[in-house]
């Protein structure tokens, strides 16, 4: 199956599995705000991303090894399975790999991370962000590359963030999520 086909039917089964109620009345469900429009996450609490980010790592820890159609999928032996599972107060803006920084580049194929700064952010850019993001997630993964890893704006993905074929596919509305400001 390609693999095209395969992330298109898991956006589908993860609509229908990740759909349960919304936060608040106000506030989108998970799959909501994965597969929408990530821009308008900006503009919802930063307690309501902060619980998408929750239950986002939650859901990480269920799916961790497992096959097929997960929010952290990492392509193994031409297979889908559930990367290494999330903390849900983990800080993913804290990127740990100072002492060895694995060389990123951003693609903007179909689109490019943003370089403005906004408040969403934490006062970083989306791009910038996204970069902390990458190296947290790539380092508590072990994903070692010698090469550049390419990490590629994917909006709209059934997934949060994604290792497939040496890229990095990170879903912007999962960056807003994760850059929501923590609290205790």
């Amino acid at each position: 199956m390609s693999r095209t086909l395969l992330i298109s039917l898991a956006s589908l089964t993860l609509a229908s599995a990740c759909g349960g109620p919304p936060l608040s009345t106000r506030g989108p469900s998970t799959s909501q705000a994965l597969t929408g429009t990530a821009e308008w996450l900006e503009f919802e609490p930063s307690a309501v991303r902060q619980e998408l980010f929750r239950d986002i790592a939650k859901a990480s820890q269920a799916q961790a090894g497992a096959h097929g159609i997960v929010l952290f999928p990492m392509l193994v032996d031409g297979e889908f399975v559930g990367a290494r599972a999330l903390e849900p107060h983990m800080d993913l803006l804290l990127a740990p790999d100072a002492g060895a920084p694995l060389l990123l580049t951003f693609d903007g194929r179909v689109e490019r991370f943003s370089e403005d700064r906004r408040e969403a952010f934490q006062g970083l850019s989306e791009r910038e962000a996204a970069e902390l993001i990458a190296r947290t997630l790539l380092h508590h993964w072990n994903v070692s590359e010698t090469g550049p890893i390419t990490v590629v704006r994917a909006p709209g993905a059934p997934y949060a963030a994604a290792w497939i074929d040496g890229e990095l596919r990170l879903n912007p509305a999962f960056v807003y999520m994760a850059a929501a400001p923590l609290t205790p």
